[in-house]
């Protein structure tokens, strides 16, 4: 599973051909959370509030490039690397 991006503790994952809808692993600890890319809504798991809070943050900041990543990911083609949330 390729990391895309990686701040605040917090890592960001895509897996290659996953299922619909699109969206993005975010890590935090042992904590773990699935995250649709257009309403931003957790479909699996959970994460601490504060690490929530901020993944849901850099997701709206850079929804257009997590999209054309989740069209790599779709077609086992390695997604380009998205700049952190600074």
């Amino acid at each position: 599973m390729p990391t895309i991006s990686v701040f605040y503790g917090i890592v960001i994952r895509m897996y290659f051909n996953d299922h619909a809808p699109p969206h993005f692993h975010a890590r935090y600890g042992d904590d773990e959370a699935t995250l649709e890319i257009e309403s931003l809504r957790v479909l699996a798991g959970a994460l601490p509030t504060r690490a929530l809070d901020l993944a849901t943050a850099w997701a709206a900041a850079h929804r257009a490039e997590l999209l054309a990543n989740w069209s790599r990911c779709r077609e086992n083609r390695t997604p380009a690397r998205i700049d952190p949330l600074v």
